[in-house]
């Protein structure tokens, strides 16, 4: 691990994902981050809604710009089926993991920083 990994959340940055377009101010954000921290609470339920694709395309975002990105969900389940099937499917995924609490989004981001 690097001496001085640099892991916000988005909270801090004060990043929240409503619509469409918020997907754009990541970049500047992001820069020079080792790992970003995502909760439920930084998602609107249109990114939640994997219909939409909203979320596909900010985790393409992510894995373009190759910044690891943790998203925090205590119950997948509770967003539907099929975002806790996404969430099962990235259990092993290298750039994008879903953890259920921040110290553990923490533990995993710092083991990616190498």
């Amino acid at each position: 691990m690097k001496a001085d990994v640099h892991i916000r959340t988005a909270a801090e940055l004060g990043l929240t994902f409503r619509d469409a377009g918020d997907t754009a101010q990541v970049l500047g954000a992001i820069y020079g981050l080792d790992g970003l921290i995502l909760s439920v609470a930084d998602l609107s339920a249109e990114f939640l809604n994997l219909r939409t694709g909203l979320l596909g395309e900010l985790f393409q975002t992510f894995v373009n710009w190759r910044l690891p990105v943790a998203v925090v969900v205590p119950d997948p389940a509770a967003h539907g089926e099929r975002f806790a099937e996404l969430a099962r499917e990235h259990a092993r995924h290298p750039s994008i993991r879903f953890v259920p609490s921040e110290a553990q989004a923490r533990q995993w981001l710092e083991t990616q920083t190498g």
